[in-house]
């Protein structure tokens, strides 16, 4: 089992940036998959971007790519998304997550992670 921890959430105003972090603990592996992930109030869990720990490979949601960025430190078991450039529809509950299964395809479906932080609020004001 792998404890995600999310935090960096935040107010903003439109054209602003934050950065979210997400520590984890517990037996993590290189060869394994981590992502973020948003919901909206009233609106399903979305995929915004995902990263292949082994290699740093990362894939994005067309609607953030050019906006957002995630990077990782191993070291530290620490992931990190910036975002740059916010938007009112940015504004949702950012989760990220980790999964060990399914190789190096870091899909942005949830079936992909099997462990989920708590999750940390985003908000962005026009």
């Amino acid at each position: 089992q792998v404890r995600l921890v999310e935090s960096g959430g935040g107010s903003v105003q439109a054209g602003g940036s934050l950065r979210l972090s997400c520590a984890a603990s517990g037996r993590t592996y290189r060869s394994s998959c981590m992502g973020w992930f948003r919901q909206a109030p009233g609106k399903g869990r979305e995929g915004v971007g995902s990263i292949y720990r082994g290699d740093s490979s990362t894939y994005y949601t067309d609607s953030v790519k050019g906006r957002f960025t995630i990077s990782q430190v191993i070291a530290n078991n620490t992931l990190y998304l910036q975002m740059n450039s916010l938007r009112p529809e940015d504004t949702a509950m950012y989760f990220c997550a980790y999964g060990v299964y399914g190789g190096r395809w870091c899909s942005l479906g949830e079936a992909r992670y099997e462990n989920w932080g708590q999750g940390t609020q985003v908000t962005v004001s026009s």
